[in-house]
């Protein structure tokens, strides 16, 4: 597994800055014995306690941030091993076969020596007593394995630049197929659109043909209406003409005379003819001017008896109005003799003042001024 560096969050670091210039600050008002008071600040307690809930909940919250992110980053991680496990078996199975198909012993350059040492193994001799010719690794020979470690290292190298290429192509294939796959979404909503737009144009065609066969088919009815009433209407008058020039309604008698002999006079038929004779309608006549000279003359009456009701109440409504014209003008006199009187009361009530000031400021005994007084009033 490699080693993968979290990106640091700036809302962490903006956090653990904060954190610090909070805790310098509190020490700084803690040790300062100016600031320092005796007994407990309720106010900086309520602003701690403030404070805490509000870091709790910020914690909270970037513990949430980090959860999320440490599992997305999981599951990076889970897929990465994946794909490099899956990787790592088909590298080891391609590479297995390729060495059971292009690298066989027996096609080797050192076949003849490896061939000899399959044989020398099972020589059960100890490696401590075998001689110079039987060793298979010689001095000298394993001078490159430095360099071939870096060729391997370059080599694993390009190989994981590789799986990151193809990583990088199989992401730009996924979002090539995720561009093709909203592609044809949109197509196949511009598809329903359109033809919603197609169903729409088809319905509102049907409707508009459906509105104009019903017209047509209003108009053909109305038209027929028109028709029926005018043929009625022909109909009618054609009644009414025969009707009026009937002899029921132009008063032909002689259509309804009947003879019935023996010397009578002809007969009415009544469903024929409801006129009159001549006595009759004369007879009529005379009593409608009859009761027309009584209704003049009724009326006649009538306006006589109202002009002499409003004679005499022209007449009262005088005497009425002179009677009130009576009543102020001696309700006025009676005014202007007691405003008379009252003012010679005044005038008499004022000289009598007077003469009880002159006394006053005269030096007679008070006893003769009040027998005065008392005869004067008597």
């Amino acid at each position: 597994m490699y080693k993968v560096d979290l990106p640091i969050d700036q809302s962490t670091e903006k956090a653990v800055e904060r954190r610090r210039s909070a805790e310098t600050a509190r020490k700084a008002r803690v040790f300062n014995t100016r600031l320092r008071v005796m007994g407990l600040d309720l106010d900086a307690l309520h602003h701690q306690v403030e404070v805490k809930k509000h870091q709790q909940d910020m914690e909270k919250q970037r513990d949430k941030a980090f959860d999320m992110l440490r599992k997305c980053q999981d599951e990076v991680l889970l897929k990465q091993d994946t794909d490099e496990k899956e990787k790592q078996e088909a590298l080891y199975t391609d590479l297995t076969k390729y060495w059971a198909t292009q690298q066989q012993v027996e096609d080797s350059h050192e076949a003849d020596l490896k061939c000899g040492l399959k044989g020398a193994l099972k020589i059960t001799t100890p490696v401590a007593e075998l001689g110079p010719a039987s060793m298979q690794i010689f001095q000298g020979e394993g001078i490159g394995e430095k360099e071939m470690r870096r060729e391997q290292i370059k080599k694993t190298e390009r190989e994981l630049l590789a799986q990151m290429d193809c990583n990088k192509k199989k992401h730009m294939g996924e979002k090539h197929r995720e561009t093709l796959v909203n592609k044809e979404l949109l197509h196949q909503d511009l598809r329903g659109v359109q033809q919603a737009a197609l169903e729409a144009e088809c319905k509102k065609s049907v409707r508009i043909a459906l509105d104009n066969y019903n017209q047509a088919l209003a108009a053909e009815r109305a038209e027929n209406l028109k028709e029926q009433r005018r043929r009625e209407d022909r109909e009618n008058h054609a009644e009414l003409w025969h009707t009026m020039t009937s002899d029921v309604m132009t008063e032909s008698a002689e259509a309804a005379e009947i003879d019935v002999g023996g010397g009578r006079p002809p007969q009415i038929l009544p469903d024929r003819w409801k006129g009159m004779r001549p006595e009759q309608l004369s007879t009529i006549q005379r009593e409608q001017e009859r009761q027309r000279l009584e209704k003049q003359r009724h009326l006649d009456a009538e306006k006589i008896q109202s002009a002499a009701w409003d004679l005499h109440l022209l007449k009262v409504s005088r005497e009425v109005e002179e009677e009130e014209r009576r009543t102020a003008e001696l309700r006025r006199e009676h005014r202007i003799q007691m405003d008379q009187y009252n003012m010679q009361l005044a005038r008499e009530q004022q000289a009598h003042q007077e003469n009880l000031n002159k006394k006053l400021y005269t030096n007679k005994p008070t006893k003769d001024y009040f027998h005065q007084f008392n005869t004067s009033s008597r």
